[in-house]
């Protein structure tokens, strides 16, 4: 394992909304596969790595609700969309010889397996990927929220969350140009502040933990590799401003 690595295990979260790309819906192979070779090369680094990816690629549960839908039905189509993306993201990784289980919290056991958090642990002992799926396996909870729940009972050192843009912004940046952006937050500024990096009960589950959260653009080749190592550029949450 590389000594520079300032965290040895960690949570990567990924929206679904990430997987494809310039794509209007679904997945696009390219960009699965680009993700793939940033993961690949952080564990080649010998960092434990689980991963939660999000469904609003193919469907969001509160997008459906909003048209109609029971908010609970939504809900559980949007965890079946995670499930796709994790398997999508799976194949990716094993094409590249990394080692993955795909784990669900909905019990799928012809496809995946069902999530044990101790064999989820004994997984990264082993050096596998370990994909979580499903997001908490109950409705009302985004997957933002299963990502820190997963990573506090996996004992992860950060939670990092890769979006389109390399931090948090007071603004949305591509809308304007003069957003502000903030090299480090303190989890009750997020919340104050209403920011919308994540959801409130997934940054509130983060502060009760302990676990900073990382916020990089994924689409900096590289990047996640120099963030472990304390570089490159990000915007980290944790409980010092």
């Amino acid at each position: 394992m590389s000594a520079d690595l300032k965290y040895r295990r960690v949570l990567l979260k990924l929206s679904g909304e990430a997987l494809m790309a310039a794509r209007e819906y679904g997945l696009d192979p390219e960009m699965v596969g680009r993700i793939a070779g940033e993961i690949r090369s952080v564990h080649a680094l010998g960092v434990e790595i689980c991963v939660v990816i999000g469904g609003g690629n193919i469907f969001r549960g509160v997008s459906g609700s909003a048209v109609g839908m029971e908010r609970a039905s939504a809900d559980y189509m949007g965890m079946l969309a995670t499930v796709i993306n994790s398997l999508a993201m799976q194949n990716e990784l094993e094409r590249r010889e990394v080692s993955t289980r795909v784990q669900s919290a909905i019990s799928m056991q012809a496809i995946c397996e069902p999530y044990i958090r101790r064999r989820a642990l004994r997984h990264l002992e082993k050096g596998r990927v370990v994909i979580f799926a499903a997001g908490t396996g109950n409705p009302f909870f985004t997957t933002d929220t299963a990502a820190a729940l997963r990573a506090s009972e996996m004992g992860c050192e950060a939670l990092l969350k890769a979006t389109k843009v390399d931090g948090v912004y007071d603004a949305d940046p591509e809308q304007a140009p003069l957003a502000r952006r903030y090299e480090r937050l303190d989890y009750l500024e997020v919340l104050s502040r209403d920011l919308r990096v994540m959801d409130a009960s997934a940054i509130s589950l983060a502060r009760e933990n302990h676990i900073p959260i990382l916020v990089f653009s994924i689409f900096e080749i590289g990047g996640f590799a120099e963030i472990l190592r304390g570089r490159g550029r990000y915007t980290i949450i944790n409980g010092q401003s």
